[in-house]
């Protein structure tokens, strides 16, 4: 049985381009809207290191760095043991538009996991993904 591999996300951002892009890829930023504090090493290999109040963590390891246009990571895979090196591919992609910028958000790698781990895995992303881009359209409007 295959199961869906792929979480995606295209936004609509009243914002300029350079604003969501310091958003995604700033202490600043992912310490506000994706974290409650974060440290990042912008940089192909890289990290970001996200910790939030209730103690969880999270450390990204930077894929690709295209500045303005395209920033991915690869990290842990939400329900797994820590330490388990299955990780998926998040990928963010900037395009201009009329009224700021079109934000696309790619998720992959969950068809590599077994049925028992799949779906906890891919339906708290899904969920978490909605509510953290909310979160990241908040802060660019100023409301975190």
């Amino acid at each position: 049985m295959a199961f869906p591999d792929r979480i995606e996300r295209t936004l609509e951002i009243a914002h300029p381009v350079s604003k969501v892009w310091a958003a995604l890829t700033t202490a600043e930023g992912l310490g506000t809207w994706f974290g409650n504090t974060a440290e990042v090493d912008l940089r192909v290999g890289g990290q970001a290191k996200l910790t939030w109040s209730s103690g969880d963590t999270a450390t990204l390891t930077i894929e690709r760095v295209e500045p303005t246009t395209v920033f991915a990571y690869t990290w842990p895979i939400y329900g797994l043991p820590e330490g388990d090196p299955r990780r998926t591919y998040v990928e963010f992609t900037l395009v201009p538009s009329a009224t700021g910028t079109t934000l696309t958000m790619v998720e992959t790698g969950f068809a590599q996991m077994p049925e028992a781990d799949h779906k906890t895995a891919f339906s708290g992303n899904t969920e978490g993904w909605t509510n953290e881009l909310g979160e990241l359209v908040a802060y660019l409007d100023g409301k975190l």
